[in-house]
């Protein structure tokens, strides 16, 4: 099942789903969820957050943000109903949620598989590779660049990540920090770039697939990321203001095929020693549409161990190698 098929990057996991012979569920809190489904010829079901209808379903992947409204109701009924969960979500405290369930998911035997999409697969994998290549590491930076634009719910919830502050993981707890700070010059493949410290998953997920306790994830910013009008965004009226301007829809199918990803990481050992690399892909929502739909079918397909994963720990480093126009240096 694709729940939230009707959104943008569910609607683009769908089609891809339906191009490489998959028959999903498309499902959603919408009956506007019927039109794609006639469109592709596939099942449709709507239904509450309060009363999912998973009958007849083996796995469901979620891609209806913001993840803090759906991934828990979801969740308890994948839980009850011995179903595997995945989903794209980049939100940290969600992220959080997920490994606090891991327990109960080993004891009914489900995979839940969290940030299954640009959020956070490019970059746990890159991770995993590089804290396999440095097995003493003890610091990890990361970074992104990804331009193309962004879809409605994205930019909704970036909203709240952006009023929120800044995050480091330092000696194994997250620190609030000012948006955007530290910040520093990177090599990306493409060129030098500047960027600042952000609230990305890996905060939370390459915790977990590395181990490593002091992380960094930076963003190149936007110009305007220090304008006093992010700060109002703190603000629940301003924040709700500024939602309702934004459009529906996302990048376009020329915007997305003119437009790719960057991340750059690096380790260090603590005692001088370091290790980079770097990963060049397509437009991180063409990634995401890939990367869930190649992960729920590795899933379905058996073989990995009950409980919570990342991306990295379900699937391995190299999961990121499989995924289309994906190429990635080795540690260095």
């Amino acid at each position: 099942m694709v729940y939230g098929a009707n959104g943008y990057s569910g609607s683009l996991l769908a089609r891809l789903a339906a191009d490489r012979g998959e028959r999903p569920v498309l499902a959603g809190r919408s009956a506007a969820v019927a039109g794609l489904a006639g469109e592709l010829g596939l099942p449709h079901r709507a239904f509450p957050l309060s009363a999912p209808d998973l009958h007849g379903v083996t796995a469901v992947v979620n891609c209806a943000g913001p993840f803090a409204a759906t991934a828990r109701p979801l969740v308890e009924a994948c839980l009850a109903a011995g179903v595997h969960y995945l989903d794209i979500t980049g939100e940290l405290d969600v992220f959080d949620w997920m490994f606090a369930q891991s327990a109960r998911a080993e004891t009914v035997g489900v995979v839940l598989l969290t940030g299954a999409g640009f959020d956070v697969v490019p970059t746990d994998c890159l991770a995993a590779m590089l804290a396999a290549a440095m097995p003493g590491a003890v610091s990890l930076e990361l970074a992104f660049d990804a331009p193309g634009g962004l879809s409605r719910g994205t930019a909704r919830t970036s909203l709240g990540e952006a009023a929120s502050g800044g995050r480091r993981r330092v000696g194994g707890t997250l620190v609030a920090t000012p948006f955007g700070t530290p910040s520093r010059t990177v090599p990306f493949p493409s060129g030098e770039r500047t960027v600042g410290a952000t609230r990305w998953g890996d905060l939370v997920t390459a915790h977990h697939s590395t181990g490593i306790g002091d992380i960094t994830v930076y963003m190149r910013l936007p110009r305007n990321a220090a304008s006093p009008l992010v700060r109002l965004l703190k603000f629940g009226p301003m924040r709700a203001v500024a939602r309702a301007l934004i459009p529906a829809g996302g990048p376009s199918t020329t915007r997305r095929a003119a437009t790719g990803c960057e991340v750059w990481g690096e380790v260090s050992d603590g005692a001088g020693n370091t290790l980079s690399a770097t990963l060049t892909g397509p437009n991180a929502y063409a990634l995401t549409a890939d990367a869930s739909l190649r992960a729920v079918q590795r899933v379905l397909a058996g073989g990995i161990a009950p409980g919570t994963h990342t991306p990295a720990t379900a699937l391995g480093a190299d999961f990121v190698r499989t995924l289309d126009g994906v190429t990635v240096t080795e540690p260095h």
